[in-house]
Formats: structure tokens, sequence, C-alpha cells
């Protein structure tokens, strides 16, 4: 089953154009007279970006900071529309995935020996000519630097600067761009602003006094770091937003709900119940369907499509008296049940789909053979029914809260369920849990599993991370940070339509993308990868040269969860990395069962990705193998040891793991 959304509905692309004015056209450029814009970088107001510039002193957050946009200062939309910067204020920070954005007129990153993602190594050279740095601890961070590959003009195109690990979630980094050179390999001269920012003390009443005050600390701690200032381009600092300022409206409204709902199971029914013979299911015995209510946290009656989360006065989220959703599901369990307890786990769908996804193939595969029942509900915020909304919310910034916050309610949707399917008086107390002689088809004694696939693998280390009741997880086909995906897969083609006609200029383009990380943090793995592993083991199941989801994201997603990769992952040669998997410590074959989280590599034989941050289309790139691993009863079966026992085994026969390509 492929979970590419290959078309986007007619009428939901024109409700999305609506939005915009067919007559207006979007300057280029910020105006001059826009007051908070950084002097530095005059191509665009934002830049560079991420930009402790745009925030301000807040002694009540864990940083010490808060992010202080303007509708003046955020990018409008092709119809002139300003947007709300709400959402983004109560951030203490940036995102600890961000891509760093400047605009380098003639920059040639070759010439200048910037590290491609082909040699991540590289960033930590000591002459490297892009520099981060902890502010706290002098640790240099690796990246990987590139051109947006997407760009129409060249003044107009975004230099990228990529983390290979998120940010630490707390902490002040700086940047400082030096020996910047254009084709010809002659060095590029510093923007006239940041040269006199950077030179002599200015008076008072200098236009870029106020920006000195602030940049002075930062040249100051780089020339301690061993960066001078003698061939900077450009230098700033930024905050990485802390953990309570990215986990705290979920867990807010996780703790809130399951603090009311105390020891007692969520309230269930069970809607339809549909037995199967062998003849016409030989995996699946029976298929039930009903439904969960669920305190609801969304600002629209029963939550509907466009919610926000409600807030108190204090900011948080909270429920009305007697708000709640229903959150309906579908389980699939298998015919092992009812001669021995199937596990109970969640499974989590693709992009934009539903919970009817878990009665594909390869989920009904896995159920039947290795005795797993399946449950699923609607990802909402992310799910079919929101189609409509998210593309609303990429023509217009100020609708983008509506994506990642209904998602914080899908995911306690899911919580839910998942207190259901292992509390004693949940599911299994129910009929249709039940053989006809009343044993139980569910075995609530070892905790509930998660699995997840595409977006379900995105989504789902947030779920993972959240729940006290989940302990392993799956990631299949998995990444993180939208803000680094979305270039890079083939499922955003018909989305793209919607982007460019609302912020057609390729540059602002890549800033309306980091901002909507900033909020979608709060909603998928990207803004809980710090904390992942801390109490849970995840499995990372990626497919190599994947169309959809970019193996770059895995891989940073990897390095920082602190996942082992399991080696050889791919045949001598096959990547174009100068150390493939850079970063990431591998656990060897011969040191297999290993206990931990890990990633593993599916290899079906197709092309290796770009190494640009655009995607991989066919026929150019081959067959895409985003669906093969869950399709490989190997990777199955490791998976199902995994979220039994925690142990990785070797399926592989200690070569590197292969998939038959899918039809």
């Amino acid at each position: 089953m492929r979970f590419r959304l290959l078309t986007v509905p007619a009428a939901a692309l024109g409700a999305a154009a609506a939005l915009l004015s067919p007559t207006a056209s979007q300057a280029v450029g910020p105006p001059a007279a826009v007051r908070g814009c950084d002097p530095l970088a005059p191509a665009e107001c934002l830049l560079p970006f991420p930009n402790d510039w745009f925030t301000r002193a807040d002694p009540s957050t864990p940083t010490g900071r808060r992010v202080a946009f303007t509708p003046a200062t955020l990018p409008r939309n092709a119809a002139g529309v300003p947007a709300d910067p709400t959402a983004w204020n109560r951030s203490d920070g940036f995102s600890p995935g961000s891509a760093l954005i400047v605009q380098v007129p003639g920059l040639d990153l070759t010439a200048t020996g910037a590290a491609p993602l082909t040699d991540i190594g590289r960033s930590l050279a000591a002459d490297a000519p892009i520099v981060l740095t902890d502010a706290a601890t002098g640790e240099r961070w690796p990246y990987w630097a590139e051109p947006d590959s997407n760009a129409t003009r060249p003044d107009r195109r975004a230099l990228l600067i990529h983390p290979a690990r998120n940010f630490r979630e707390g902490h002040r980094y700086l940047v400082a761009l030096r020996s910047l050179k254009d084709s010809d390999g002659r060095t590029l001269t510093a923007p006239e602003a940041f040269a006199t920012a950077a030179g002599h003390r200015l008076p008072r009443t200098h236009p870029l006094y106020e920006r000195q005050r602030e940049l002075t600390p930062v040249l100051g701690a780089l020339k301690h770091s061993g960066v001078g200032s003698k061939s900077l381009y450009l230098a700033w600092d930024f905050t990485v937003a802390s953990d309570r300022g990215l986990t705290g409206d979920l867990f807010s409204l996780r703790d809130d709900a399951f603090r009311r709902l105390g020891s007692a199971a969520p309230e269930f029914k069970v809607t339809e119940v549909k037995d199967f013979t062998a003849a016409q299911d030989p995996r699946i015995a029976r298929e039930v369907s009903g439904q969960v209510t669920v305190p609801s946290y969304l600002s629209l009656p029963g939550g509907l499509p466009g919610s926000t989360l409600l807030r108190g006065r204090d900011g948080r989220p909270r429920s009305l008296p007697g708000n709640t959703q229903l959150a309906f599901f579908r389980c699939e369990i298998p015919r092992s049940a009812f001669t021995s307890p199937s596990r109970p786990s969640l499974y989590g769908h693709g992009l934009l789909g539903s919970r009817n996804e878990v009665g594909a193939g390869n989920v009904k595969a896995m159920a039947a053979e290795h005795n797993f029942t399946f449950c699923a509900t609607d990802w909402i915020g992310m799910a079919q029914e929101d189609i409509p909304v998210v593309l609303g919310a990429l023509a217009d910034l100020s609708r983008f809260p509506t994506v990642p916050e209904r998602s914080e309610q899908g995911m306690l949707n899911a919580l839910f369920l998942g207190r259901d399917l292992i509390h004693p008086h949940g599911l299994t107390a129910d009929a249709a849990f039940r053989t006809p002689e009343g044993r139980p088809l569910l075995d609530t004694a070892h905790g509930l599993s998660y699995d997840g696939n595409s977006q379900g693998g995105i989504l789902g280390g947030a779920l993972v991370a959240a729940s006290k009741d989940i302990r392993r997880g799956v990631l299949g086909v998995t990444g993180m940070n939208y803000g680094l995906l979305l270039n890079r897969s083939a499922d955003f083609a018909p989305f793209q339509q919607v982007l460019d006609g609302a912020y057609p200029d390729k540059l602002r383009q890549q800033v309306v993308l980091q901002l909507f990380q900033m909020v979608w943090d709060r909603g998928e793995t990207n803004g809980y990868a710090a904390q992942l592993t801390d109490r849970h083991q995840v499995l990372m199941h990626i497919a190599y040269g994947d169309h959809q989801v970019a193996n770059a994201a895995a891989e940073a997603e990897a390095r920082t969860i602190g996942a082992r990769i399991v080696s050889p992952a791919l045949t001598p040669g096959r990547s174009p990395d100068r150390t493939p998997y850079w970063g990431i410590r591998p656990v060897t074959t011969s040191q297999l069962p290993y206990q931990g989280s890990a990633l593993v590599v599916w290899d079906s034989g197709t092309p290796s990705p770009p190494v640009t941050n655009t995607p991989p289309t066919e026929p150019a790139y081959g067959h895409d193998p985003h669906s093969d691993p869950r399709n490989s009863s190997a990777a199955r079966q490791q998976k199902a040891t995994f979220l039994t026992t925690g142990q990785v085994i070797d399926v592989c026969g200690t070569l590197p793991c292969t998939a038959a390509p899918t039809p």
C-alpha cells in the first residue's frame, strides 16, 4: 500500500486559492520603513534566521528569552495578508532543528569549501568557512550547507545551513560565516552594515548603534573560540527553545486529561464487529470499530478541523467542563489471538490518511505472523478530513497553528485509545475483544506498543515520547523536521502549488517553511527528540533512496536521539557520502542482539537520493522504496522481536538488509 497523496481535490485547491487575491503581487525584499528587521542582512526582513534580534528578554521563561515577532516582521502572503505572531511569540526560542537561512550574493559553496551533505565531518574542520558554536560549552556543531536548488533568481537564492543533529534545547548558538568565495575564488566583501557594526564603536545616534550593542558580545565570544573578526562575512546568535517551551502544550493537556481520568478506563463504545471466516481473511479473524470519548482541548465544538488549542489566561491548554470529542478507532484482531492473547499495539497512519490504513496488507501480515492486535484512530490535524485546512494553512501563515495544535489533540486521542487497550476495564472487558468462551483476546500484562509508517513515523516519535503506557515503538520510513522534509519529498508537489501561489518568492518561502517548523515542533517528533529515548526505545526502519521521506531527515533524527545504526548498513560504494552515516554510532551484526534504540537501512536497489534540497522523481530515481521495508517478512520479524523484547536482532544474515521492491 502506497501512502503518497498523489492528488489534491480540486475543490480544496480552489478553496486555498480563494484566500489569495488573483491580481496581488508580492514585493521582493522588506519595505524600507519596516521597523524591526535586522539591518545586517537587508535581503529579507527575518534574515539571518533564526536570530536573537527577533527575541526579547523574559525572565519568566527557561531560556530567559521570548520570540518577539510583529505583523510587520513576519512575511505577508501574495494577497498582502499580515500574519498574526501570537503562536510564535509563545516560544522561548527557535526550533532545535531549524535550518539557518541567509542570502549571500555571489556565493559559491564549492569554491568556499563549505561542508556538503556528503561530507558533514568537514563542518568541524578548524578552518571551516561556516562555524556553529554552542555559546555555553564552546562545542562546535555539525551541519551541512547547501544553496536552495529551488530558487528561480540568483539574487533571491537562500544559503541553507542544516544542523546534522538537533541543537540542544535551551542553548544559545553563535554563527560565523568567514572567507566566503565566489566562483572565481575571490573572497566576498562583508555587507556594509555588518562591517560597520563589527568595526569601531558607534555613537548612540548612529542607526546601527543598537545592532552593534547586541553584536559585540557575539564577536567577543567567537574570538574567544578561535574565530577572529578579520575574515568575517557575517555573524549572529540565536537561542533554541527550551524543553518546556517545545513540549509544554502537549504534556500539559496530557497530564490534565489523565489526572481527570484517574485510575478508570476511558469511556468507549464498540459500534461494529465483523467476524471473518478463514476463507474471507486467512489472517484477521475479527475487525472491531468504535469510539473513545476524550476531553477536548480545542476551540471548536467537537474539535472540528480548523480548531486551535483553547487556552486559559496562563496560556496553557484547557478543556471546558463537558467539552469532549470522539476518537473513532478500528482494530484488527488476528486469528492467532483466539489461541493465545495478542499483544496490543497502536498503529499510526500515513500522510493525511485515516485509521482505515490499519487494514493494509502489511499491517495484517504483521498482526497474523506475530500475534499483534493493531488499533488506530485518525491522527486529527494531519488526517484526511484536514486536507482543506492544511491547504489553507500553507496559503496563510496565521492559519498554520491549526495543523500542529489539532495534531496534539490527535495524540491525546491516541493515548486514550492506548490506555483502553491495556486497562483491565477497557476494551478487553468488552465481548468484542473476547472469544465466544469469554477468554480475552488482548494480552494486557506486557504493556503497549506503537508501530507507525511515514507520517505515522514522523509524528509517532512525539506520541511515544508523550506516552506513559508505550514501552517501545517502531518508526517506519521515518524522519523528522517537516521544514527539512518538504522540499525533499515527492509527496509535496501538489501542496507546493499552494505555497508557490501564496509565497512565490523562493527566498521568502524558505523563511516561511522554518516559521512553520517553529510551531510544528509542538506536534511532531522534532520537538520531542531530545527526550524520546530517555524512557523509551525506538527502532527506526528507513528505505534507502526513499522518495517520500528523505534519508537525510532520518539520519538527523538518529544522531539526535542516540540511535545506533546496524552495520553493515549498505554495500561498499553504495552511498555517495565520504563517510556514510557520519556521526551515528554503529552496532555490528556480530554485536546483535542489541538492547537499545537503533536504525536499520533497507535497500531495494533504488538510486541514491539527491544531495540537493529537491525530491527524487521518477523515472530518473527509479522505484520508490517507501513501502518496501514494511512489506518484508524479515523486517516484520525484526520489528516484532523489538516490540516484544526490546532487542534488535539480525534478520539479514550479517549482510546489509535488502527488501524486494513492492509492486
